[in-house]
């Protein structure tokens, strides 16, 4: 027993040690970024908002709007009498996500921009309209339907070619544009490091094992999506490519097999000035967080690691809520308030679930007022959200 606690308490240790090398190595770095002409808020470490009163009835639902993200269920127009028009014209949604089932069998381009276009006209703030479109199996713009064809990571990844990467890339970008798709949820920096993992590895969403290739890799594909206007999120933060279990199903620890490498293409994307904003996973390391709560929920996580540690003041953005690892251990509301509490800025629920488990943007909204109201998540809290929210809204991202 006394081997098995010092055993656990080094590893504790050691986990410790090469986060504090990475705070150094942040810190020293500083100074040679700055010169290197990059956004200051990547180096800066994140400043709490500071409302200078109580925040008004219509400003709160507003902000708490901003925090929303939804899927359209089984939609593929929204006809007028539509009651997702009505919660986007009361500013209940900030963002929509876009499956396959939501693409026309039929006219798939025309029907999906009209489509966006119809959501866009009902909201009072323009929305992020997003859509997981990473290449290879998570691919829902497929060429069946008439749209560019788009490598997996891992075949790009091997490739290692800036032409090949880029030329994917763009095109893909290009038609996310053309659409309306303003955030896609790529590119993928999990590493490839555990190859039994069956939602990483196994599928080809790792570009390699080597942070040093991921990292490389992940840069292109940020480029290529700057080069037509669209933002990018970085994902599953701090690192999935370690698991052995899809979190879609259940519960996934990977406090034994989580290794600090996959930090690093985190580390040096936010770095390079090039991060538009980043997801959270749904795993469980107790080496990073006593409570052993999921990263998503975690502030020791979020907030203490991402936040701090690696000084990104962008929008953070949850896994599904609705994804089994949350929905089946943690309860609504309370997943709700701690995710807030833990730095996520934007809540996803992409109502991929059994229609009787389905929640609409209004009921989201009104746990979230409620958790305010009674005090337990902080005002401050969501204008700092809403701030980060609206920065990203109307950041212009191009590299021309």
């Amino acid at each position: 027993m006394i081997f098995a606690i010092t055993t656990i308490t080094l590893m504790k240790i050691r986990v410790l040690f090469l986060l504090f090398t990475i705070l150094i190595s942040c810190k020293t770095k500083e100074k040679t970024v700055q010169d290197q002409d990059t956004p200051v808020e990547t180096v800066l470490k994140p400043t709490p908002a500071k409302p200078a009163g109580p925040i008004s009835e219509d400003s709160l639902d507003i902000m708490i709007g901003q925090m929303i993200l939804v899927g359209l269920n089984d939609r593929t127009v929204l006809p007028a009498n539509d009651s997702f028009r009505k919660e986007l014209r009361e500013g209940k949604i900030g963002s929509v996500i876009l499956f396959e089932k939501n693409i026309s069998r039929t006219k798939s381009a025309e029907t999906l921009k009209k489509l966006i276009a119809d959501l866009q006209s009902e909201s009072p703030i323009p929305l992020f309209v997003t859509i997981d479109e990473e290449g290879g199996r998570v691919h829902r713009l497929k060429e069946k339907y008439g749209f560019v064809k788009m490598p997996s990571a891992q075949y790009l990844g091997n490739l290692d070619n800036p032409d090949s990467t880029l030329y994917y890339t763009r095109n893909l970008a290009k038609q996310l544009n053309d659409l309306g798709i303003n955030l896609n949820f790529a590119p993928d920096v999990d590493l490839g490091i555990n190859k039994a993992n069956p939602v990483i590895y196994k599928v080809g969403r790792s570009y390699s094992a080597d942070p040093e290739v991921v990292t490389r890799q992940a840069l292109l594909s940020i480029e290529g999506h700057h080069d037509h206007g669209v933002k990018t999120i970085l994902k599953h933060f701090p690192g999935h490519g370690s698991s052995s279990v899809d979190s879609h199903l259940g519960i996934v620890d990977v406090t034994n097999q989580w290794k600090i490498m996959e930090l690093w293409p985190y580390r040096d994307i936010i770095r390079s000035g090039k991060c538009d904003a980043v997801m959270t996973a749904h795993i469980i390391n107790c080496h990073l967080d006593t409570a052993c709560l999921p990263a998503t929920l975690s502030k020791p996580v979020i907030t203490g690691m991402l936040r701090n540690l690696l000084q990104f003041d962008g929008v953070v953005f949850s896994d599904d809520m609705q994804m089994n690892a949350i929905s089946k251990n943690f309860g609504l509301e309370n997943a709700i308030k701690l995710s807030i509490n833990a730095g996520v800025d934007i809540l996803l629920f992409g109502n991929n679930v059994h229609l009787e488990d389905r929640i609409s943007a209004s009921q989201i909204h009104a746990i979230i007022k409620k958790l305010v109201k009674k005090g337990e998540i902080k005002e401050s809290r969501i204008e700092e959200s809403y701030r980060r929210i609206m920065a990203l809204k109307n950041k212009t991202v191009t590299n021309e």
